[in-house]
């Protein structure tokens, strides 16, 4: 139990563990780096150091404090869970209570002006239970503008026994302001060695598709936890199917036959709008190692490693012109994903269109 458990970021865990050790943890702290790398799971083991009643730059896991940070933090997201639930926008925010340890989340696609407001009531009350209150933001760059304005001026003047640990993934999401206010803790993608301990004690992958697995998890553990390889490969077919059709022949030999195929395979991408952004991220993949191959010549940081054959091809077909020209129908249909709109028959026209130019 306590910090050797966090993976990855030691730079990030021995920084917070300093600040423990010399008393001098800032009131206001920002955790800022990509999605999936253990941001918001360190700010949750930060809460548990600064009561717990045993360790001065750790926590046990096992007194009463942390026992009660750990339900605090329970309760919090079931509650969290329980408002998104609530159809009337109305009565999403009624009834809120702070505990000593609070977790506030978007309820909705923001964090609330309310959920602020409640944020400032609490923060200036002292701890009811634990020694000290915390307050982690988790996505924080998701607060409405009103709500901003309320927690800046909270971080003007923080109350002593309060302490606000921010989550962002990208530190120009959030107003100038707001970062200089807070001490910022900086989280990097988490090296291809402890993802693979983790794909390998948590999966039990074959050696042949560690290295892949790996690029896909693009040094996010909680990518790397969540991956399922098969589901990836079964996602990914219909690109393969949809870069094969476009780059395959020139348009006075394309037959019938081939149509369909181009065809069917734009039909399959426009088919998964519940998942458009999984799938639109697989898209891009492939798109920035085609890139990296025809500006590289190199598979060094390839993600799709078994596609390196199929990558080269493609690169050669479609050339700069091609991939640009791909890359605005991904853009397109990334912007148009929550429209109403017939989106194969844009992957037609682009399929069209590159078959044409080829």
């Amino acid at each position: 139990m306590g910090f050797e458990t966090f993976l990855g970021n030691e730079k990030a865990v021995s920084g917070v563990r300093g600040m423990l050790a010399s008393g001098a943890v800032p009131g206001a702290l920002l955790f800022v780096g990509p999605d999936g790398v253990g941001k918001k799971t360190l700010a949750l083991m930060l809460a548990k150091a600064l009561n717990c009643e045993r360790l001065r730059d750790d926590f046990c896991g096992e007194c009463r404090r942390c026992r009660k940070t750990e339900e605090m933090i329970r309760v919090s997201r079931e509650d969290l869970a329980r408002r998104r639930e609530i159809k009337d926008s109305g009565r999403r925010v009624e009834g809120l209570v702070y505990f000593d340890v609070q977790l506030i989340e978007p309820i909705t696609r923001f964090i609330l002006i309310e959920q602020i407001r409640q944020l400032r009531v609490a923060a200036y009350t002292r701890p009811f239970e634990l020694q000290r209150r915390v307050f982690i933001l988790d996505q924080a760059q998701t607060a409405h503008w009103q709500a901003v304005d309320i927690l800046l001026k909270v971080l003007e003047e923080p109350p002593e026994t309060s302490h606000f640990i921010l989550v962002c993934p990208n530190l120009h999401q959030l107003k100038a302001t707001l970062r200089s206010r807070c001490h910022r803790v900086a989280f990097q993608p988490v090296a291809d060695p402890v993802l693979e301990d983790i794909l390998q004690k948590g999966k039990k992958l074959p050696a042949a598709h560690l290295k892949l697995a790996t690029r896909i998890a693009a040094g996010s553990i909680a990518s790397a936890g969540n991956l399922n390889l098969t589901e990836f490969q079964t996602r990914r077919q219909p690109w393969i199917d949809f870069l094969n059709g476009v780059t395959a022949k020139k348009l006075s030999s394309m037959m019938p036959g081939d149509w369909k195929a181009v065809f069917d395979s734009s039909k399959s991408l426009a088919d998964s709008r519940s998942e458009i952004e999984a799938e639109l991220r697989i898209g891009y993949s492939l798109l920035a190692d085609i890139l990296q191959i025809l500006e590289t010549g190199s598979d060094e940081r390839v993600i799709n490693l078994d596609l390196v054959s199929r990558l080269r091809a493609w690169a050669a077909k479609l050339g700069l012109e091609g991939i640009n020209r791909l890359a605005a129908g991904l853009d397109s249909a990334y912007r148009l994903q929550n429209r109403n709109i017939n989106q194969q028959l844009g992957w037609e026209a682009l399929a069209t269109e590159l078959i044409a130019r080829g």
